[in-house]
């Protein structure tokens, strides 16, 4: 095979490859969290990506049939083997062209983008119009990443877990995050988007899960050498089901000690935990 032929054997099989991951799937069946959203924030995320993708194919598209009727044009015959071109400066024409052009597709790429991460700043707000609706009000849960461990407190509830959060299906959490240690970013990819825990900073990130089930999270920001194991599963259940697992909690879990406490705070991974108080006693 000649190298140009193996080139481009090489190049579309790296782009049918590349298309077969965008699907999803993969050999074993697993999905990809991205692309399989469970909430309004991770929907909207994954029309951007779409959105995005179909773009870039609009390009890649245009290029590969630039790239071929330039191939098939100006290949090499025989009866123009001396051919000669002739000199030309700048083409008025063509060069407005491939500079509009780019700008069309990032004009098209910034204005979605833009509205949907102004959408996505704050949860949608309950009004009138949805009073008696199955809509309600988010509730509020903080995230503190330590060292290398994920503590999630519940104000409302007066509660505390380690390395898991449970939460509403069908109603929005507002996650507040913060650190105790380095930077981490708290992602739950079939949600929605990442954010950033930092110390002595309150970031805020709203997320939704559309129906009972189990969210695998993990922290996106490499902060040590227990980074692999900062990992954390979001248990999403029935409105009666959270209520149910609250008052059982208060009810089975120990309360948070100070020797507790101070467990979580050293460095180290430790397994799931909860508590029924927030405050150390």
């Amino acid at each position: 095979m000649k190298p140009t032929g193996r080139r481009l054997r090489s190049l579309f099989l790296v782009v049918g490859l590349s298309m077969f991951a965008l699907t999803g799937c993969g050999g074993t069946g697993k999905y990809i969290p991205v692309l399989s959203p469970q909430g309004p924030v991770a929907r909207s995320e994954y029309y951007l990506i779409i959105w995005s993708f179909a773009l870039m194919m609009i390009v890649v598209l245009g290029v590969f049939i630039i790239f071929f009727y330039m191939l098939y044009k100006y290949r090499a015959r025989p009866e123009n083997k001396d051919y000669v071109p002739p000199e030309i400066e700048g083409n008025a024409r063509w060069e407005s062209i491939w500079t509009i052009i780019p700008i069309i597709i990032v004009i098209a790429l910034a204005i979605p983008t833009v509205a949907v991460t102004y959408n996505l700043v704050k949860p949608p707000k309950v009004d009138a119009a949805s009073a008696g609706t199955t809509k309600s009000e988010p509730i509020t849960i903080d995230v503190i990443s330590e060292r290398w461990k994920w503590v999630f407190k519940y104000p409302a509830q007066n509660l505390e877990t380690v390395n898991y959060v449970v939460i509403p299906a069908g109603q929005p959490v507002d996650f507040e995050l913060s650190s105790t240690g380095p930077m981490n970013a708290f992602w739950v990819p079939a949600l929605g988007g990442m954010e950033f825990n930092m110390p002595g900073k309150d970031l805020k990130l709203w997320l939704e899960a559309d129906k009972p089930g189990t969210y695998d999270g993990r922290s996106a920001q490499y902060s040590g050498v227990g980074f692999t194991n900062m990992t954390f599963q979001v248990l999403s259940k029935s409105p009666t089901d959270f209520t149910n697992w609250v008052q059982q909690t208060k009810q089975s879990a120990p309360p948070l000690t100070k020797q507790a406490q101070a467990q979580l705070a050293k460095p180290g991974s430790v397994s799931k935990m909860q508590f029924s108080s927030m405050n150390p006693q």
